[in-house]
């Protein structure tokens, strides 16, 4: 999926903290022009809007005490509206307050950009996301749940940014198993799976499903084949008539394919993932290339013969017995695995995807799998570090209440399905109490819109806002509480504002189309420059998780706004207020408004405009 950034809507708001960078610099230089260029060093503080904390590292340089480079830098400060007032402090810290002129300049840029002033930095550069993953004829499973939300909110921030991002998704949909399935559903055609006739429960008592079905034709195909010598014969015999093209058997396949992506599909339109049937290109999708491959890295001297297989010993990597590790090309019965499918891979979508970057978002154990590919791509040719840049985006695991990785009671795989019945009926539950409390009606049809928006939220928010890199425990009660750091207080926050809007739109007031073009004659109040600060960092967020490829970063700086509304809501009358004080907080409610709408977009989560 391309992302088309049009010219209009590329002009950027830089943001305070940005500016300010240019003008502290440019201060360094005056006091020291040795100097010119270092890191002013700039970040938030609890004393000042922001806080200088070049001087510390400059002192040493320059041969003088941090606090007397502070004063000097301090003294260097270009005049104008931006800063009105620099403090040096502790041992040389130099305190910077905005003025509110300059901040309610910021205000209204962004208001009045369609993109809320964001740049988009990325214009140009083509991304391939790996992401998802799931096995054809296979439920979708807890396993699955990180790789697709992680990559899909890559993907959504990085095209935002202006990449052309496309999105992949490399099923497993070829080998033996293959065979062994197709020819127990030849031998059992009175055994329904397709969705069509598909009804009832499965197995395990969740809702049938075509993916259910052949889950279980699978199962009972693999029992018959381990106790039934004559059923295994066939099974092999089905394998290769695949592997050779047969018409028949490749019939059955393509319908297996079919209702997996049809079941896949209604788990991405629930979870408000946007990979589709397009994006899908499966093991079978490479098989065609693998001779290539193999012939290609044996020719260059790459891959080379051990014990009868085809193999690629990596320059970088030794394993335990301080031997160079081996990655599999090609194996001693000839055969291929899922190495030289990934070298397939990695080689199409530099010669014909003509990607600047692959990002692999696949868990962490696979890590030493992706060093050993990039480095068989390096040496091949196919990766240039001048050209693409290919990266293993790792994740933990998610676990249940033991700490251990998260299992039914039975101890079996939890389906991905049935754990968002699960968070969406616990988020019913919350809902319906909040309204209860509040006195509110609701019937049964909003009740459940509001309640899949919100649980769905609730586990997207929770997996996205823990460092993708470590572990978390599942727990759906907290997921789903209206308090602390969860989607759904973020989904609340954006239905208070809008609710405020509402009614003032009620009331004959609309927030101004950009903002007031001035701040009027009173002051800022601390959380109104509170909020105003907090929303300046958007786009300095989101080209951080670009950068870093870490979308807690963004689910942490929309709480931050969440939590500075909420504290202007609690202390700064909106409505109750009058004149240019009423158009600047309705200004700032409309500006919290669109960045919380925004960013949880980017993340793939609702916006709902009630709870």
């Amino acid at each position: 999926m391309m992302a088309v950034v049009p010219d209009s809507v590329l002009d950027a708001v830089p943001s305070l903290q940005f500016q300010l960078t240019d003008a502290v610099g440019a201060a360094i230089a005056a006091a020291y022009p040795e100097q010119a260029g270092a890191d002013p060093l700039i970040r938030p503080s609890d004393h000042a809007d922001l806080q200088v904390n070049a001087a510390l590292a400059l002192a040493k340089k320059v041969g003088s005490t941090p606090r007397e480079v502070a004063e000097r830098v301090r003294e260097q400060l270009p005049a104008g509206d931006l800063i009105s007032e620099a403090v040096v402090s502790g041992p040389g810290f130099v305190n910077l307050t905005v003025s509110d002129a300059a901040l309610w300049r910021q205000v209204a840029a962004r208001l009045a950009n369609a993109r809320l002033g964001v740049a988009a930095p990325e214009t140009g550069r083509r991304t391939v996301i790996d992401y998802s993953a799931p096995n054809i004829a296979k439920e979708m499973h807890v396993g699955h749940l990180r790789p697709s939300i992680i990559g899909d909110a890559l993907a959504r921030v990085l095209g935002f940014l202006g990449s052309d991002v496309v999105r992949q998704n490399h099923l497993g949909d070829w080998g033996t198993q293959f065979g062994m399935l197709i020819q127990f559903i030849d031998e059992h055609p009175e055994r329904p799976w397709r969705h069509q006739e598909v009804v009832g429960k499965d197995d395990d008592g969740d809702q049938a499903s075509s993916v259910s079905a052949l889950d279980g034709l699978y199962r009972a195909a693999r029992k018959q084949f381990d106790d039934d010598e004559a059923f295994a014969d066939r099974a092999r015999a089905r394998v290769v008539a695949l592997q050779a093209g047969d018409e028949g058997t490749l019939a059955t396949w393509r319908e297996i394919v079919t209702e997996s992506q049809y079941a896949f599909d209604e788990v991405y339109s629930r979870l408000g993932v946007l990979l589709t049937a397009d994006d899908s290109a499966g093991e079978s999708f490479y098989n065609d290339k693998l001779d290539d491959v193999a012939r290609e890295l044996e020719d260059a001297g790459i891959a080379v013969h051990s014990r009868g297989a085809l193999v690629v010993l990596s320059e970088e990597v030794n394993g335990p017995d301080d031997e160079p590790v081996a990655l599999m090309v090609r194996k001693s019965d000839g055969g291929y695995g899922y190495d030289t499918t990934d070298l397939a891979t990695i080689r199409y979508r530099v010669r014909e995807l003509h990607a600047n970057r692959i990002l692999y978002v696949v868990g962490a154990p696979q890590s030493l799998h992706f060093r050993l590919i990039f480095e068989a791509a390096r040496r091949a040719g196919w990766l240039d570090p001048e050209q693409v840049e290919a990266v293993h985006v790792p994740f933990g695991s998610v676990l249940g209440a033991d700490h251990r990785p998260f299992k039914t009671r039975a101890g079996g795989t939890v389906r991905l399905m049935s754990l968002l019945d699960d968070a969406v009926g616990a988020a019913a539950a919350v809902v319906r109490e909040g309204a209860e409390i509040r006195g509110v009606g609701m019937d049964a049809a909003d009740l459940r819109v509001i309640a899949e928006q919100a649980g769905i939220g609730a586990v997207k928010y929770a997996d996205l806002s823990t460092n993708r890199i470590k572990d978390y425990v599942f727990d759906v009660e907290r997921m789903v509480s209206f308090t602390g750091n969860t989607g759904v207080y973020l989904q609340y926050a954006h239905t208070r504002i809008v609710s405020i809007l509402r009614k003032a739109a009620e009331r004959g007031l609309t927030a101004p189309a950009g903002a007031p073009t001035a701040v009027g004659d009173l002051p800022l109040e601390p959380p109104e420059r509170a909020l105003a600060l907090t929303l300046d960092a958007f786009g300095d967020t989101l080209v951080e998780v670009g950068a870093t490829l870490e979308p807690h970063r963004l689910c942490g700086y929309l709480y931050d706004v969440a939590r500075a509304f909420t504290d202007l809501y609690e202390a700064c009358p909106v409505l109750a207020s009058e004149g240019v004080v009423r158009e600047r907080r309705l200004a700032l409610c409309d500006l919290a408004r669109r960045t919380l709408e925004e960013g949880l977009h980017l993340l793939g989560i609702a916006a709902p405009e009630r709870m």
